[in-house]
């Protein structure tokens, strides 16, 4: 894997006079490719030194690090509850976040856009919650191929989904891509277990679904064997026997919405109340358009995959258009293999 941006050893070579202080070269200060200071070491002919091999998981982990206003100190995070890594944001309602209930039916949040902090910049040294999006789209915009995202992707492209997974406390996805890509609970990686347990995260992320209906299958192992449990997040119409059937199951409901839908800030005020302040979505392409539209997507990691396919498939955002569109920076940009994966973040 090569890192692209910020800088290579070709773009080092076309401005040999900018020395090697600030970004004008890519060295190995904090993980790969990070800005490079006065005392930082350079490989020879100032090429990434990270060029060329396939990355460490721990390297990959370091280039996509959550913002430090995103991460609770462990022993002030709720999303874990104990030092043995077990998991109390469950179906217990014994959290102290703003999501509150008994467990004994779906948990009634009242949060808004501004309970968020970081899109008010309110509450100075808060933890605050981010969210970043992780998705795949073909060069010509398919999000998917015969309804699944797993043939426009790659080996680099799924062990990137596999770090932000483990750097993340919460995934949150939409019930349709649950069907379609046949979601299974997010597992343990013994390579990750250390760090997890000194963020003070659970052995595993949490899943997230969004759902008007609860119309999902409450057998599969997503529901009756996750390492933590599973929330549903609906609106305050849902109908109350799917409610009961998805408790029963052990899954978590949290109503986030009026009607039949979900308000998306209130969803990640919801799960920020939890303790999940370190959030990822993967989807579907209505749910991603929908946290777009409501202006709470922090970061999106994008994969470009260098491959055709026409027809008709979803982009990676749908729904109705914003009516100004929003605006991300270039964070970073790798390669390998013609695939392109950027991070950006909200200008």
């Amino acid at each position: 894997m090569r890192r692209l941006f910020p800088v290579t050893h070709e773009t080092a070579a076309q401005a040999p006079d900018e020395g090697a202080e600030g970004e004008g070269v890519s060295g190995v200060r904090g993980g790969p490719g990070g800005p490079v200071g006065p005392g930082d070491t350079v490989a020879p002919g100032g090429r990434d030194a990270l060029d060329g091999r396939e990355w460490s998981l721990a390297e990959l982990a370091a280039a996509y690090a959550y913002p430090a206003s995103a991460c609770p100190e462990p022993a002030s995070s709720s999303a874990t509850g104990s030092d043995s890594g077990s998991d109390s944001g469950s179906a217990s309602g014994s959290d102290s976040g703003s999501a509150t209930g008994s467990g004994s039916g779906p948990t009634s949040d009242s949060g808004s856009a501004s309970d968020l902090g970081s899109r008010s910049g309110a509450g100075a040294g808060a933890v605050r919650p981010w969210l970043r999006a992780n998705m795949v789209s073909t060069l010509d915009g398919a999000a998917q191929h015969d309804g699944r995202s797993q043939p426009i992707s790659c080996a680099a492209d799924m062990r990137i989904f596999g770090t932000l997974r483990a750097l993340a406390d919460v995934v949150l996805v939409g019930a349709e891509t649950v069907r379609q890509e046949g979601y299974r609970p997010a597992r343990a990686r013994a390579e990750f277990a250390a760090a997890r347990e000194a963020a003070g995260q659970a052995p595993a992320p949490a899943v997230a679904i969004v759902t008007a209906g609860l119309e999902l299958d409450f057998s599969l192992p997503l529901f009756t064997s996750p390492l933590v449990p599973t929330i549903l997040l609906t609106g305050a119409a849902a109908p109350a026997d799917r409610v009961v059937a998805a408790e029963r199951a052990g899954a978590r409901v949290i109503v986030a919405g009026e009607g039949s839908g979900v308000d998306p800030a209130r969803a990640v005020s919801a799960l920020a109340g939890l303790g999940y302040t370190r959030q990822l979505t993967e989807g579907g392409p209505r749910l991603l358009g929908q946290l777009v539209a409501a202006g709470v997507l922090d970061e999106l990691c994008l994969t470009l995959s260098p491959m055709l396919t026409a027809g008709d498939a979803q982009r990676i955002a749908g729904g109705p258009s914003v009516a100004v569109p929003r605006r991300f920076e270039l964070v970073s940009l790798l390669e390998e293999d013609g695939f392109l994966f950027g991070r950006y973040r909200r200008s």
